[in-house]
């Protein structure tokens, strides 16, 4: 295994650590929040010494690395940045455990959104941002997994070259620096769109920031203990909705509707997610009474976007249906996680295929996926089949770890279903009332491990675990 590669990569990947850490310092001594400015000190050394020192020691070797080297890095990644990111929470002032830390500092880099802490407004300004930015640099590290790694022809199990519309022409081997700077460039523009939509809605500027990097990430975390507390009228929910498709939609849609002839051709998926999202949404509305349409449209993007953030209540058995669509999620090429709409549009039409076949067996069927020119086969059928069947054994595995922490059968389902579609618990679902810093020890680690399962798939620990043990 070509380690010396991996450390190259994953020096780079702890640098930007660093200047986010830079950035909270330049924030204290300009507001003069200096109860936590040692605790970015220490950050920025211990990223840039860890990040330099990984860098140097790869820089003069080969730095291709293969399929599974590359799912070894991307959780290096993970548990490395985790760690760097965790040095403020436990150095703070509020005596957080080293547990704790690292379970706020998962949560944040893989934009699930669950925190220990109960009441975000007594937190220092800086803490706050800082949650905010772990969650913007975890979306964008995810987006580069998606393009750079996870776009492999031999094992995409993500199925993302079907609207992968970005980089095809280029070879991401000798291409790494362009296109992750394409990435950064592309998820910066998406984040100063949501943060102009925000702010020009009259919402404080520090919470136009904090939520814009929360809702580009698809994540959870709040620079306020509710959404409500933020968005107070008509017109920000509107700017909110549209700062959630923004975050449900492919990266490259907003520079795609600039630049490509072929604008719809290669964002079928795009469209077909608004149009759902509206169906959806009127399907909750006339079955609610006193929900508005706003709030209800507000409530399916959240879930479909895997950010959970919600603005109002909804009734009890209605939780279950916006559960469901957390596990739909968004586009293949976002930020947002569950099973994602288009496997499970691709099971349905093999399954209508089948049934056609069997009534019309001497006629033409298409095979196209939506109106694109990629075609469905066996292959991406057997794929499919296989993230269901990982999903809900690691669903049936989550769920039986929590129920030994006093968590009944609903909930402990309930909590590993947005963890597993990195969301947060809010009060949409039902479960803003669960207190993450009592649980279990074991809960935790779990918690922390099957939300980077979340982001890589179940079916990446199966093939690392293969190659390590079952090398023949």
């Amino acid at each position: 295994m070509n380690f010396k590669g991996i450390f190259y990569y994953l020096g780079l990947f702890c640098l930007p650590i660093s200047f986010f850490s830079f950035v909270n310092i330049l924030y204290s001594s300009y507001f003069d929040y200096f109860l936590n400015i040692e605790s970015y000190f220490v950050t920025l050394f211990f990223s840039l010494i860890i990040g330099l020192v990984l860098y140097f020691f790869g820089l003069k070797h080969s730095k291709k690395i293969n399929f599974y080297e590359q799912l070894v890095l991307i959780v290096l990644i993970y548990v490395v940045t985790s760690f760097l990111v965790s040095i403020p929470y436990y150095l703070s002032n509020y005596q957080i455990t080293l547990i704790n830390s690292l379970l706020e500092s998962f949560s944040g880099i893989t934009g699930t959104g669950f925190s220990i802490f109960e009441n975000v407004k007594y937190l220092d300004p800086t803490l706050i941002l800082w949650r905010s930015s772990s969650q913007w640099i975890g979306g964008l590290y995810f987006l580069i997994f998606l393009v750079l790694f996870f776009s492999n022809s031999q094992f995409n199990y993500k199925l993302n070259y079907f609207f992968f519309s970005g980089d095809k022409s280029l070879n991401p081997e000798s291409n790494i620096k362009k296109i992750s700077l394409k990435l950064l460039f592309l998820y910066s523009l998406s984040t100063f769109l949501i943060f102009v939509l925000l702010s020009s809605s009259n919402i404080r500027l520090f919470n136009s920031l904090n939520l814009s990097m929360s809702l580009v990430s698809a994540g959870g975390f709040l620079p306020t203990n509710s959404l409500k507390q933020i968005i107070t009228n008509n017109t920000q929910e509107i700017f909110l909705i549209f700062s959630f498709l923004i975050s449900i939609m492919n990266i490259y849609f907003i520079y795609n509707l600039f630049v490509e002839k072929n604008f719809l051709k290669k964002h079928y998926e795009d469209l077909m997610l608004i149009l759902m999202s509206f169906i959806l949404t009127l399907i909750l509305f006339f079955s609610i009474k006193d929900l508005n349409f706003l709030h209800s449209l507000i409530s399916v993007l959240s879930s479909l976007s895997t950010s959970g953030l919600s603005i109002g209540n909804i009734q009890e058995n209605f939780s279950l249906y916006l559960l469901f669509l957390t596990i739909l999620g968004g586009s293949i090429i976002s930020n947002t996680s569950g099973i994602k709409i288009l496997r499970i549009y691709i099971l349905l039409k093999a399954l209508f295929i089948e049934i056609f076949k069997l009534v019309r067996p001497n006629n033409i069927i298409n095979h196209n996926i939506l109106f694109s020119e990629e075609k469905i086969n066996s292959q991406n059928i057997k794929i499919t089949f296989l993230i269901f069947i990982s999903f809900f054994i690691s669903l049936f595995i989550l769920s039986s770890v929590l129920l030994f922490d006093n968590i009944n059968f609903e909930n402990s389902f309930k909590l590993s279903v947005l963890t597993l579609t990195n969301t947060v618990n809010s009060s949409m679902y039902n479960m803003s009332n669960i207190e993450f810093q009592n649980l279990l020890t074991s809960s935790k680690i779990f918690l922390i491990i099957f939300m980077i399962i979340g982001k890589i798939e179940l079916i990446s620990v199966i093939l690392l675990v293969k190659k390590i043990f079952f090398k023949n």
